[in-house]
């Protein structure tokens, strides 16, 4: 039998990976001052060491009102571009690429870390006034957020491009731009946050300004033989939000550009009001599906994949090209070593963990 498309190697311009399993970002909250520790160095190097063949960190914010919560990892500061060197380099050790998603969460800035409720901390206890492209809140009744100006935007592009050249210095090969999720980039994309009527705001290309001046900064900074990936939400679940249509459209520019290597395939996000149809195993892969076979570019399929089998299938039958798992990982970090067992593949494990392949 010939080996699943699952585990063979795949390369993104200079970068290979020996399989083509991810490890989705996945915020763990637990920085003090956006700060990587031991716990994220642990936290990635065992999914690293479990065989998955790019290990991405989670989403860092580029600057201190862009972290989701006071427990966020940032790179803003020479010091946090240290600390994410120390986990770029056991993601090597341990076999994997190193990847890194960069992100402003925007309106959805300042809440208390999930389990103590996620709810906004009001700035005048402790939180901050967030940013946003129009002053909308993402919960009714909230604190309106900064309407950033034409020349704000200009220095949030630039704190991007200062990311990713800590995230270049750090030893990362994989750079994500996170524009999903309500966060500010996807709040630019989306009509149901975005009620600008400026130059960066109208139409797709409006509201994208945003998008591509990051990209055009960030490549500035990321190396043209290193890849760079866009995480997008391809749909806003909402009447009078981003559609698949849009969604592939946009995919369709990003990949004449030339500089842009994977859409990462998610959804919603933008609102409380969202409407998903269905949550189950894979609801997101026709997703990927759509903007890989009609936009001309790689996609990554992402949400609720947890059995090898079913993974397997999403790369056969070109629906994607890479699957990207999070709370499978989190819950087994070796799932690609029982993946590997599933599907009759000899697994690819460091010397030290031998004896887990009897």
């Amino acid at each position: 039998m010939s080996t699943p498309l699952l585990f063979q190697p795949i390369s993104f311009r200079s970068v290979t990976a020996k399989n083509r399993i991810v490890v989705a970002p996945m915020c763990q909250y637990s920085s003090v001052d956006g700060m990587g520790d031991d716990w994220h160095v642990q936290h990635l190097g065992a999914r690293a060491a479990g065989g998955a063949g790019i290990v991405m960190a989670e989403a860092t914010a580029v600057a201190d009102i862009g972290r989701i919560t006071p427990g966020c990892l940032g790179a803003y500061t020479p010091e946090h571009r240290d600390a994410l060197a120390r986990i770029a380099a056991i993601i090597v050790k341990c076999g994997s690429v190193p990847a890194i998603q960069i992100a402003h969460a925007g309106r959805k800035a300042s809440c208390n870390v999930p389990w103590d409720g996620g709810k906004p901390i009001p700035s005048n206890a402790g939180g901050w006034v967030t940013v946003a492209p129009s002053a909308i809140p993402m919960i009714a009744g909230g604190e309106d957020p900064h309407a950033l100006s034409v020349d704000e935007i200009a220095g949030v592009v630039a704190q991007f491009a200062a990311t990713a050249r800590m995230a270049r210095e750090a030893g990362f090969k994989v750079l994500e731009i996170h524009s999903a999720h309500g966060y500010l980039s996807h709040s630019f994309l989306s009509p149901i946050s975005n009620h600008r009527n400026d130059q960066y705001g109208g139409d797709l290309s409006g509201r994208s300004r945003f998008l591509m001046e990051i990209i055009d900064a960030v490549r500035a900074e990321w190396p043209d033989d290193l890849p760079l990936w866009v995480r997008i939400s391809c749909s806003d679940y909402m009447a009078g939000g981003l559609t698949i249509d849009d969604t592939v459209e946009l995919s369709r520019r990003l990949a004449q550009r030339g500089d842009v290597d994977l859409i990462d395939c998610s959804s919603g996000g933008v609102s409380n009001d969202q409407k998903i149809p269905s949550l189950h195993p894979g609801y997101q892969v026709p997703f990927a599906e759509a903007i890989r076979s009609r936009a001309g570019i790689a996609t990554g399929a992402v949400g609720m994949i947890t059995e090898a089998t079913h993974a397997a299938e999403i790369l056969a039958n070109g629906r994607a090209d890479v699957v990207l798992l999070a709370r499978a990982l989190l819950a087994e970090p070796a799932w690609p070593l029982r993946a590997a067992k599933t599907l009759g593949v000899k697994p690819d494990l460091l010397s030290q963990y031998l004896r887990a392949a009897l």
